[in-house]
């Protein structure tokens, strides 16, 4: 019988010379490291080191997430990647009354300066990469960051990491915006503008196709909503006056990771190639670095399950095998037991665990791009670049992302992929291990690791002591040059690191900014 990939093609039972959509090696394939960048982006891969084994975590007090973030650079992580609570995601503070409930629970609260120290606390920012999950108030969280690292007495020339700073996909899928999508693109273009001078090492985006797939999206809606996402910044980075040169090759990409190999690699194949023909023939790129698709993975939570939680050891095992073989940059392996609560230290220990025995226990990091030439791979890799850029010329017929947005193309087609896919599992065709299919009568005891609920208490109590003991007039004044920023076309981010040098806090900067801009109500709000 034939099965049907996860994108909805059909994927045959053999495939072969005859299978093949006419493909020449010469031209589709090239070399690792070469045009169009099918087997990589680098001539050696991995041959020479392994992949960023960055791993995502953040939760409770920046005291407590700096105690982890030690915890796994003691035990081999090359980068750290930072998780926000839900309410600095959303530019507020912690006791502001819409955060009732919420401080700490999905990822670190960050409210000021005085927290981001705390956080990086005895980590040396010109040794470690740091990937900070943030979009809408992603510009005050770099350069709180780029100001700790003045205050270690490292040059912000030296710093290297990413900040995810997508807003698009928050309109798609995720929903943590604040402001409406213009003047949340003009904020992007500033910080592109803003990091080409002052922080030139650190990539300005990570575009991101991750929520989507958590959402629901296929690997070829991933994958397309996410470049489009990208042409969308491209253009108006170009709009703004840049050269597609000075920031494409700073432009980075986040992708999702599951369980489905052949078709994953080949996703992560077609977008490398896909991305170099557009910023060659589109937009006229001449860096090599600009055509490259550089990215990050997260194996994919949305497999994971609460019924028999040892069993994600295997499916993120599978995941992280599925990014490494399609060509990943860095990864993060999720935590067997995330679809229960935030990991323990030992859950996060085992996740790291399996990128090292994958680095260094298997021969996949022997040779490049091993999978080149497998006829089953290289067609799954021209149906997804088929259907992907199907997807990308509809969204482009509809004005691009923003316009798609506005017409809920992307959303709707991700809902109706998701609805597909809990009807298949409902029904049984498709086999969840331990949910629907070799289940148990009675599920093993497990105690997963809870947040204090007295954080959000002695977050109040903090910023009380920092409003008491701060500056208030110079905070009024830095605010003040902010919402004046807000209302003209210099860039913001500078008047913006000036009111967090003077203490004020991520919810005061978000404050003045919404004062300006307004906030975003999406049309099926009403």
């Amino acid at each position: 019988m034939t099965r049907q990939s996860e994108s909805g093609r059909p994927i045959e039972p053999v495939y072969g010379p005859d299978t093949q959509k006419g493909w020449d090696p010469a031209e589709k394939l090239g070399d690792p490291g070469s045009y169009p960048f099918t087997r990589g982006v680098y001539p050696t891969m991995y041959t020479g080191r392994p992949w960023t084994m960055r791993q995502y975590a953040g939760f409770g007090t920046a005291a407590e997430s700096n105690a982890r973030y030690r915890q796994l650079i003691a035990q081999g992580a090359k980068g750290l990647s930072v998780a926000f609570d839900l309410p600095t995601q959303m530019g507020h503070d912690s006791d502001a009354p819409i955060a009732h409930g919420e401080v700490g629970k999905v990822g670190v609260a960050i409210d000021s300066i005085d927290d981001m120290r705390v956080l990086l606390d005895g980590i040396p920012l010109d040794q470690v990469s740091t990937s900070m999950t943030i979009n809408a108030p992603a510009a005050l969280l770099l350069l709180l960051y780029q100001l700790i690292g003045d205050e270690q007495g490292i040059p912000a020339d030296r710093l290297t990491g990413t900040v995810q700073n997508d807003i698009l996909k928050e309109y798609i899928a995720r929903g943590t915006y604040i402001f409406p999508p213009k003047p949340s693109l003009r904020l992007i273009s500033d910080v592109f503008r803003y990091c080409r001078t002052e922080i030139p090492r650190w990539n300005t985006i990570s575009i991101s196709g991750y929520h989507m797939a958590e959402a629901g999206a296929t690997p070829a809606q991933e994958i397309a909503f996410t470049l489009a996402n990208g042409v969308e910044y491209v253009r108006t980075a170009l709009a703004a006056g840049m050269a597609v040169d000075d920031f494409a090759p700073r432009l980075s990409f986040f992708f999702v990771a599951r369980t489905t190999i052949l078709e994953e690699v080949a996703k992560f194949r077609a977008a490398r190639r896909i991305w170099a023909r557009v910023m060659r023939e589109e937009f006229g790129a001449r860096d090599p670095r600009s055509l490259m698709l550089r990215f990050h993975t997260q194996t994919a939570g949305v497999q994971l399950t609460a019924q028999q939680p040892e069993v994600n050891l295997v499916r993120v095992a599978v995941q992280g095998l599925a990014a490494v073989l399609g060509g990943t940059q860095s990864l993060h392996t999720n935590s067997f037991d995330e679809a229960i609560a935030l990991p323990t230290a030992k859950a996060a220990r085992l996740a790291l665990r399996t990128q090292q025995v994958l680095a260094y226990e298997t021969d996949v990091t022997a040779t490049v791009d091993p999978f080149a030439g497998s006829y089953a791979v290289e067609r799954l890799t021209d149906d997804v670049e088929e259907e992907t850029v199907a997807l990308m010329r509809r969204v482009e017929e509809l004005g691009g992302a923003v316009g798609a947005v506005e017409h809920g193309f992307q959303k709707s087609e991700i809902e109706r992929s998701a609805y597909r896919i809990a009807r298949e599992t409902d029904s049984g065709e498709r086999v969840v291990v331990g949910v629907n299919r070799f289940t148990l009568d009675q599920e093993e005891p497990y105690e997963p690791l809870r947040v204090d609920p007295a954080i959000e208490a002695r977050q109040a109590e903090r910023l009380a002591a920092l409003r008491a003991g701060r500056d208030r007039s110079a905070v009024d004044t830095a605010l003040h040059a902010v919402r004046e920023a807000a209302g003209g076309t210099w860039n913001i981010l500078v008047p913006m690191k000036e009111a967090l040098r003077a203490r004020a806090t991520v919810g005061e900067v978000c404050d003045a900014l919404r004062e300006v801009w307004g906030t975003y109500v999406p049309k099926d709000a009403f």
